[in-house]
């Protein structure tokens, strides 16, 4: 019975020792660059990335035999135990370095990180050491393509809310084609630092200083937000800045699946599918709708409206968490416009945020036949996406989904009001936390806000919400069932 349950854990295992080998090489880069700018923080990521290596190296070797065949309870444990650990060994640095972060904050910051969610306990950003700035940054980048990685691999082999129609056939868990897989990951692998050295570079031309070229490129392609300034990008006040970093997250919006079939030259037909053609109407509709409402009803110039709307409704919708202006300012229609598609979000397989754009094409879809059959009784036409008929499984699991995650953003903010909190600031952080996008509403944790003031229980509780949004909520929850466990 023990080395069944030992060799249940292998693969488990031997992933979070690769996962903290990375993390620890990746530790070496904000070292490099504290020592070049002459900061003592060096010192910190340099043991932080030793520790990381000799843990994840004596853990690997430990674990002499290969993996094979990954089994979905482990794949299950293994996606939730990877995402932990991440989150724990990046917020060392928070630690011990000159931020000096409590363990509270240090996880919460880590956490908003890896999950690209872009909620910040920090200030004085502006003052802060380039280590610091540039480790933020890697969290969000390597968050990112995680979520890639597990959004096309993972997920649709877990049959996590529907994206079992996202199945890659390279990535199934019973499937060992992997050299297939080796070759898609790396295509995405070069996508995705391709599309980033690209922003950076434009960045860097438009008249950012190279670290924040690349801090920026790295969290607008991970959608994740983190910044070098309290006043986020508004700090450079650049129309340039602006528009390069709103074509940064709209692309970080798309499928990277997509990307990599248009380099090879595969199915490019199929690059602005349904799921893109909506997510790109959508945000055309949105940034002119509030445009029309600062132009009106606050007197702006077409021209200012559009930059200004543009790129906020590109930050919330794609969940990066950017803001060039408080548009709490705005009014209520914006306000709540905003809040809306903060849960929309993006593309599944994207590095975007929110419960995605395909689930509410489902689930309008089912809408719209239940009311045709209260009108035609005998009508038995199914629902379709991508002109394919939708197997009535991933109809259940996109529904059960939606209940999950109404229920616990309902049950997030109950907790965050006993901790203290006003109804607005626990209903837009448990909304943000959930859709993983960063600032919240309200004088507290609204745009030009941090969650810094928070009490240590809240913060605890939306970093929960945003791991289990991240994860997408029936990942974590079945965890908690006994029949996970006993099956």
């Amino acid at each position: 019975m023990t080395g069944t349950r030992e060799s249940a854990l292998l693969p488990v295992l031997k992933i979070t020792a690769m996962l903290m080998i990375v993390l620890g090489a990746l530790m070496v880069i904000p070292a490099l660059v504290d020592l070049s700018f002459g900061n003592e923080d060096w010192r910190v990521f340099a043991g932080a990335s030793g520790a990381s290596l000799f843990f994840g190296t004596a853990l690997l070797l430990s674990q002499n035999r290969p993996v094979v065949h990954l089994s979905l309870r482990q794949a299950f444990v293994m996606v939730n135990v990877a995402w932990f650990i991440c989150s724990a060994a990046g917020a060392l640095p928070f630690m011990l370095a000159e931020v000096n972060l409590s363990l509270t904050d240090a996880f919460f910051e880590a956490v908003s990180g890896i999950t690209t969610t872009g909620s910040t306990v920090l200030t004085g950003l502006d003052h802060l050491p380039p280590g610091i700035l540039l480790w933020r940054a890697i969290l969000q980048w390597i968050g990112g393509l995680g979520i890639i990685v597990t959004g096309i691999s993972f997920f649709p082999a877990l049959k996590i809310g529907g994206m079992q129609m996202f199945k890659v056939e390279a990535f199934d868990i019973d499937n060992k084609d992997f050299p297939q897989a080796a070759r898609i990951s790396a295509g995405l692998v070069s996508v995705y630092l391709l599309l980033t050295l690209a922003c950076a570079g434009a960045l860097w031309l438009a008249g950012m200083t190279g670290l924040e070229a690349v801090v920026h490129a790295m969290t607008t392609l991970a959608t994740g937000g983190f910044s070098t300034s309290d006043a986020s990008v508004g700090h450079f006040d650049s129309a340039v800045i602006e528009a390069v970093i709103t074509l940064g997250m709209i692309a970080g919006g798309i499928p990277f699946l997509a990307y990599v079939r248009l380099v090879l030259g595969r199915q490019g037909k199929r690059f602005f599918d349904d799921q893109v053609r909506v997510y790109l109407a959508v945000l055309a509709v949105s940034m002119l709708s509030i445009a029309l409402w600062l132009m009106i009803m606050r007197d702006m110039s077409l021209g200012q409206s559009l930059r200004l709307s543009s790129f906020n409704v590109a930050s919330v919708m794609t969940g990066t968490g950017y803001v060039s202006a408080d548009y709490l300012l705005w009014g209520a229609f914006p306000m709540m416009y905003l809040l809306a598609l903060t849960l929309v979000g993006g593309c599944a397989g994207s590095t975007s945020c929110g419960m995605k754009i395909f689930r509410f094409q489902i689930l309008f879809r089912v809408a719209n036949q239940q009311m045709r059959r209260l009108v035609f009784p005998s009508l038995a036409r199914a629902v379709r996406y991508r002109h394919m008929p939708v197997d009535p499984v991933v109809m259940a699991s996109v529904q059960s989904f939606f209940f999950l995650f109404v229920i616990t953003l309902a049950g997030l903010t109950t907790a965050l009001t006993v901790t203290g909190l006003d109804f607005v600031t626990a209903i837009s952080g448990a909304a943000t936390a959930m859709a993983n996008v960063g600032p919240g509403l309200g004088e507290i944790i609204g745009p030009t806000g941090t969650f810094q003031s928070l009490p240590d229980s809240a913060k605890w509780l939306i970093s929960a919400g945003m791991l289990i949004g991240r994860l997408e909520v029936l990942t974590v929850y079945v965890l908690f069932t006994r029949m996970f466990w006993l099956a």
